[in-house]
């Protein structure tokens, strides 16, 4: 399983993407009655957002090194304060949440099926690994921190002590965040309209594709202005 979670973690930036479109973009979607279907747009957001939520707050209070270090993992110091007192795993929990939403959107049974439970297992590997590397390197401190804190479930006692006694990074979100934020909402407008398509036909609905075209030009602009104020060091991570 370690094995397996390095080699996951190394590939995991070509890997997660190409089995998400497989599974869900390539696959007609089961739509149902229209108002189902609305429901589930519902659902698959606030899902969605909920994944996000514990992203932001996660990078936002106590942030810790993403991508390893030349696509191995690694770690300079073990992280326990921010939501890491409150989940172990607190990004990939949310990023858990984000696919779980996005599959809901899509409305693929092939997903719900088989695609949900597969990144799930992925990411657990990824955290074998993690944890025989954190074990390795920081021994009994790390050992008593996962007594304390659980690998998924979060511990919601003192969590407001927690938020309250933080400094909220808020350039640092922006900096860090942009692009998994820019990428989750393109893909719910995409996915919305591929749904669309197939039950109204290509101009059947062109109000909807209108006010969801007119969203991913508003979205994309904010993504670019973001994406410019960070390489143009505008706007650096605190």
């Amino acid at each position: 399983m370690v094995k397996l979670g390095n080699f996951i973690f190394r590939y995991r930036n070509l890997l997660f993407p190409l089995l998400f479109f497989s599974l869900v973009v390539s696959v007609k979607p089961s739509l149902g009655s229209k108002y189902l279907e609305n429901a589930r747009y519902v659902i698959g957001v606030m899902v969605t957002l909920a994944g996000q939520t514990v992203r932001a707050l996660t990078i936002g209070l106590a942030y810790i090194k993403r991508g390893g270090k030349n696509r191995k993992i690694y770690a300079e110091g073990l992280v326990t304060e921010g939501v890491f007192a409150h989940c172990r795993n607190p990004l990939y929990l949310g990023n858990i949440l984000i696919i779980t939403g996005l599959g809901i959107v899509a409305h693929s049974f092939l997903f719900a099926l088989i695609g949900i439970p597969l990144f799930i297992f992925l990411y657990l590997a990824i955290i074998r690994a993690e944890e025989h590397f954190l074990a390795s390197k920081f021994g009994q401190e790390y050992i008593e921190y996962c007594r304390r804190v659980n690998r998924f479930i979060p511990k919601f006692s003192g969590i407001g002590k927690t938020l309250k006694g933080m400094k909220f990074r808020w350039k640092r979100l922006i900096v860090k965040e942009y692009g998994t934020t820019y990428v989750w909402i393109i893909c719910v407008i995409l996915l919305i309209m591929r749904n669309q398509s197939v039950r109204y036909g290509n101009w059947q609905n062109s109000s909807v594709i209108l006010l969801l075209s007119l969203l991913f030009i508003f979205v994309t602009g904010l993504y670019a202005v973001a994406w410019y104020l960070k390489k143009s060091r505008l706007l650096v991570a605190d």
